[in-house]
């Protein structure tokens, strides 16, 4: 019988679920909008979506990929920039109310893990996902293991500041990479040019209906891909900025693969060729060094819950080395025996 797990991912605007077999194939689907800031709220909706499933399919299994930062044992949410979490107990909390072995982990780490086991970085030596979409999540996979870090902060380089004194951040600091190079950053531009009643932001405001507030990220990428100028421009900007800050993290990780996802990934070359001209043009050393392939998902926004899933598939087989497993058996550890004293030869 196939091993199923459940993987959940949890954004800034959508928590999304699914069963996920072996192989990486999503069977079943859920999706709900985010409820709320409320942390309540959000376990709430977890519990939902996994019970939802529960009834359609044998699962062993789940995994839930958090949009924040997430401590080394898998199991506090220390603090998200887009959600109400600060030293959120959340593997505690869930496992209290979901009777099956439960795993927590960033939602990038998890969407870079599904990235390198089935999709576009399978079998990199060292690969760098990006997720752009509330915000800039990232995961890094070196030698086949997810590098979180010290305390399990790692890959969070959205928060670089990439222009000093610039646009506050929800983290609470000026100018973050994710300012300039994500879903908010594509959907702020669009609304202030909406505002100034400028004559090339006429499409845009057609499409919501004349209210630069019902700007969307899919509304730009919708009027871009259909041709619109102003919209592949709004992308491009975008673009630029992902691509000189994918030039500042090859400086310092030297990457095979950078994957790109994310529900603004979804432009595609629209959003990919300024990229990576923009990492080509920006890439220290450039000219004398291989540049690392910048290439769009396989997965798009399904990654994180995929991911989710098969860590989750993959604690049962083997239970992190840093945190129990939740409902894990713990192996008795037997005592040696003590050395029984040598008998005296009668010869």
């Amino acid at each position: 019988m196939p091993l199923l797990s459940i993987g959940v991912d949890i954004g800034g605007t959508k928590v999304a679920a699914g069963v996920v077999n072996e192989s990486g194939e999503i069977l079943d689907h859920w999706q709900e909008p985010t409820p709320s800031h409320s942390p309540q709220a959000v376990e709430d909706a977890i519990v939902r979506a996994v019970e939802q499933l529960r009834k359609r399919h044998r699962v062993e299994a789940v995994g839930i990929g958090a949009a924040g930062w997430v401590d080394n044992d898998q199991a506090v949410v220390r603090f998200s920039p887009h959600l109400a979490w600060r030293s959120e107990p959340l593997k505690a909390r869930l496992s209290g109310r979901i009777d099956l072995p439960l795993i927590v982990d960033n939602d990038a780490n998890a969407a870079a893990w599904a990235e390198y086991r089935y999709g576009a970085g399978r079998g990199s030596s060292v690969m760098v996902c990006l997720t752009l979409g509330t915000g800039i999540g990232g995961g890094l996979v070196i030698g086949g293991k997810l590098f979180r870090g010290a305390y399990g902060m790692a890959g969070e380089w959205g928060h670089m500041i990439s222009v000093p004194n610039g646009h506050w951040c929800e983290c609470g600091n000026r100018g973050c990479w994710e300012q300039y190079a994500s879903g908010n950053a594509l959907v702020r531009d669009a609304r202030a040019l909406a505002r100034t009643n400028s004559p090339t932001a006429y499409r845009l405001l057609e499409i919501v209906g004349g209210d630069p507030d019902n700007i969307s990220g899919p509304d730009v990428t919708a009027a871009a891909i259909s041709g619109e100028p102003t919209s592949v421009e709004l992308l491009t900007d975008v673009g630029t900025w992902l691509g000189q800050g994918i030039a500042n993290l090859a400086a310092a990780l030297d990457p095979e693969v950078v994957v790109i996802g994310g529900g603004v990934s979804a432009a595609g070359d629209l959003l990919l060729q300024p990229a990576q001209r923009a990492f080509s043009r920006t890439l220290t050393g450039r000219g004398f060094r291989e540049e690392a392939r910048l290439v769009l998902a396989h997965f798009g926004n399904d990654a994180g819950l995929i991911g989710a899933a098969d860590l989750a598939r993959h604690a049962m087989i083997e239970p992190p080395a840093s945190a129990q497993f939740a409902f894990w058996p713990r192996r008795r550890k037997r005592r040696p025996r003590k050395p029984r004293p040598r008998r005296e030869s009668a010869f």
